[in-house]
C-alpha cells in the first residue's frame, strides 16, 4: 500500500517571504544601514518615503537622523514633485516607495519634475518584479521597462545585500536621477564570495562555463548561480554574467562575452519579457551583428496570480531548480 506524504500547507506569510533560502546567509536592511553611514558623511542626504518607511527600511534612516527625514503620507506623486524641489535646493533625496506606486501611479511626476530636470533624486522602489505575492496589484513586474524608456534615468537591479549596501554611495555620487530596485528587509548574502565591488554601468562575469552563459540581473543573478551549482551535477557547464545596471547597459563587457564562442546564451530577469535586460541585451547583439543562441527567462507578459511566492516562484520558471531544468531542456 502506497501513501501520499503531502507537502507542508504554506502560510499567508509566505506571500511576502523572504527570497533568501532556508538557511542562507542574509543581511537585515542593507539598504537602511548604508544610507545611515553615508548621511554621516553626506548632510545633504534626505530620506522620503510615502508611508512605506517601515517597508523600505528607510526607518533606519529615520531613526538615526529624524530631522532629515520627511513623510509624505500615501501620496507618491507629491514624493517625486517634493523630491524634486528639494533637489533643486541642492540636496539629494533618497526617495522609497513600492515599484509599482513608485513607477506606475507617480511616473508623469518623476518624468517631468525629475527627469527632465536631471535632477540628483534617488528613487529606491521596494518589491520589485515577482516579490510578493498579492497579485498584480503589488507586483512590478513592467517597471525595469517604464523607467529604462525614461531619458536621462539610469536604472539598477542589485543582487543582494552586498550589492545594495555598496551601491547606495555609488547612486549618491552619481549625477542625475536613479531608479533602483530594492530588496529589503533579510537580504541574501551571496557576491562576498566573488571579491565583488558595484560599479554603475559596469557589468561583472562571476563564474565562467563552457555550455551556456547565463545573463542576469537582480535577484535572478543569485537564482543563475543556484541554477549553475545544480546544473553541474549533470556536467553541465553555466557561466553567468551579472548586469546591475540595465541602463546605460555595459555593451563592450556584454558583446565581449557573448562572442567568445557558440554558447547558449540565456537572459534571466525577475520582470516581464517585454522592455526589460532581455530586450535590451537582444537588441545590443543584433546591432553589432552578433547572433549566438538566444533564449529568455522572464516573467510572462500578463498579469500575475496571487499566492505564495515559492510557488509562484515555480510556476513562472523563476526559482533556481525551475532555471536549471528549463537550461538542461535546452541543450538538449
Amino acid at each position: 500500500m502506497s501513501t501520499i506524504t503531502e507537502k507542508p500547507r504554506l502560510k499567508t506569510s509566505a506571500m511576502i517571504a523572504s527570497i533568501a533560502a532556508e538557511g542562507q546567509r542574509t543581511k537585515s536592511a542593507p539598504f537602511g544601514y548604508a544610507l545611515v553611514e553615508l548621511a554621516q558623511t553626506r548632510p545633504d542626504i534626505v530620506g522620503m518615503t510615502a508611508d512605506l518607511s517601515k517597508y523600505t527600511d528607510l526607518h533606519i534612516f529615520a531613526q538615526a537622523f529624524p530631522d532629515r527625514f520627511y513623510e509624505m503620507g500615501m501620496a507618491e506623486q507629491l514624493l517625486m514633485g517634493a523630491a524634486a524641489g528639494m533637489a533643486h535646493e541642492g540636496v539629494v533625496p533618497f526617495a522609497t516607495t513600492y515599484a509599482v506606486f513608485g513607477t506606475r501611479r507617480a511616473y508623469d511626476f518623476i518624468h517631468q519634475t525629475i527627469a527632465e530636470d536631471n535632477l540628483d533624486v534617488k528613487i529606491i522602489c521596494a518589491l520589485p518584479g515577482l516579490t510578493t505575492g498579492y497579485g498584480p496589484s503589488h507586483q512590478a513586474a513592467e517597471d525595469l521597462a517604464l523607467m529604462r524608456a525614461m531619458p536621462r534615468m539610469t536604472v539598477i537591479d542589485p543582487c543582494d545585500a552586498l550589492e545594495i549596501e555598496q551601491a547606495v554611495p555609488a547612486i549618491a555620487a552619481h549625477k542625475g536621477p536613479v531608479y533602483m530596485r530594492l530588496l529589503r528587509g533579510n537580504v541574501p548574502l551571496v557576491l562576498d564570495e566573488y571579491n565583488y565591488q558595484f560599479e554603475v554601468g559596469k557589468a561583472k562575469l562571476l563564474r565562467d562555463g563552457n555550455d551556456a552563459l547565463v545573463i542576469s540581473t537582480g535577484l535572478m543573478t543569485m537564482r543563475a548561480l543556484e541554477a549553475a551549482d545544480l546544473l553541474r551535477k549533470d556536467s553541465v557547464d553555466v557561466g553567468v554574467l551579472h548586469v546591475p545596471t540595465l541602463k546605460p547597459l555595459d555593451v563592450p563587457t556584454i558583446l565581449q562575452e557573448v562572442g567568445r564562442s557558440g554558447r547558449l546564451v540565456a537572459v534571466a530577469e525577475n520582470h516581464t519579457e517585454i522592455g526589460g535586460l532581455g530586450e535590451a541585451v537582444a537588441t545590443a547583439l543584433l546591432c553589432n551583428g552578433v547572433a549566438p543562441p538566444f533564449k529568455q527567462i522572464a516573467l510572462p507578459d500578463a498579469f500575475l496570480a496571487a499566492g505564495a511566492l515559492p510557488t509562484l516562484h515555480d510556476r513562472y520558471g523563476i526559482s533556481a531548480k525551475a532555471m536549471a531544468e528549463t537550461i538542461k531542456g535546452w541543450l538538449g
